[in-house]
């Protein structure tokens, strides 16, 4: 930009006369009046941190459009990317109620009930119990979080090996840490 008008001037001159479509357009995307508000008030303050590399005279609707539009898919990301969270009152009363997955539901609200049943203690001795080639893929999978792909390659075996002995092992932890209301497993065989 190379005029010597004050920025913010200049800026509410260019910007304002489009204020009313793109809460329209905002209102589009998201569905609702305060998300709308908020995605507008990001966008003016995104395109106001940025108005030294518009051009003046040039399209200044599809270049807010245009930050808009990449806001959103910002946001989007970040909203897929975030964990789904529940809170603590309603998953007390899934549990007591029986309505949790216990072949495979939910990994953290699993461990939060294997937690709060077992100690971490217990846990960790029944996974040092197990034979080597169980528990090295029990290790890596379940407490390092690695993928199969990663366990593969740090114990030089094959993707299918992986997935058999963390099955296999999975299964001798379940008998080893049978559930202590009604015997219900505590750890997912397929998961």
């Amino acid at each position: 930009m190379t005029s010597g008008a004050p920025v913010g001037g200049l800026f509410s001159a260019e910007v304002e006369p489009h204020i009313h479509f793109l809460f329209r357009i905002a209102l589009r995307l998201t569905h609702d009046v305060p998300s709308a508000e908020d995605l507008l008030q990001d966008t003016l303050e995104r395109a106001l941190r940025n108005f030294e590399r518009y051009e003046p005279g040039t399209n200044v609707r599809g270049w807010l459009l245009r930050i808009m539009h990449n806001l959103r898919i910002s946001d989007h990301r970040a909203f897929a990317c975030r964990p789904r969270a529940v809170s603590l009152e309603r998953f007390e009363a899934s549990a007591a109620q029986g309505e949790l997955g216990w072949g495979g539901g939910d990994a953290l609200g699993i461990e939060s009930v294997i937690l709060s049943r077992l100690g971490e203690e217990e846990i960790f001795r029944a996974i040092n119990d197990l034979p080597d080639k169980y528990r090295e893929v029990i290790s890596l999978a379940d407490v390092e979080e690695l993928d199969y792909k990663d366990i593969a390659a740090r114990l030089r075996i094959p993707l299918g090996t992986v997935a058999s002995r963390l099955y296999r092992g999975r299964r001798q932890l379940q008998q080893a840490l049978p559930g202590r209301e009604g015997d219900r497993p505590l750890l997912s065989a397929t998961g």
